[in-house]
């Protein structure tokens, strides 16, 4: 069984920057269109080999399939399936702010709501809530 100090450490493992974030997310949209060389990626990310390669493997870490032949490299999945697997930089919320934006019907309405109970409880959860 998995304890909340693993699901913490393994969420903490997959925490980025904002600007890696959009890095990331560029690199992805480059990566979108077929066969494009590592070459022209460096010089439109602006980046060296190294950091270059670093993203793919943070891509990879994230479950981003990209397909290399040769010196080309293109997306193995949807832009869409890419960027869903991408993770939020920690925007500094509050607690109130996240309660406002937590009120909503979707997966991730839900997804924050769980958090917030587990930091007020149920109690406290159904209290903000209701």
């Amino acid at each position: 069984m998995v304890d909340k100090h693993t699901r913490a450490a393994a969420s903490a493992q997959h925490a980025i920057s904002a600007v890696r974030a959009g890095r990331l997310f560029r690199l992805i949209v480059l990566l979108g269109a077929p066969g494009k060389s590592r070459p022209a990626l460096l010089r439109r990310l602006k980046v060296d080999l190294r950091s270059f390669y670093r993203d793919l493997e943070k891509l990879r870490e994230f479950g981003v399939q990209v397909l290399v032949q040769g010196q080309h490299y293109q997306l193995k999945t949807s832009f869409a399936k890419a960027v869903s697997r991408l993770p939020f930089p920690d925007p500094r919320l509050n607690l109130h702010e996240a309660m406002l934006l937590a009120k909503g019907r979707t997966p991730a309405h839900r997804k924050l709501r769980s958090q917030i109970e587990q930091i007020t409880g149920k109690a406290g959860a159904k209290k903000i809530f209701s």
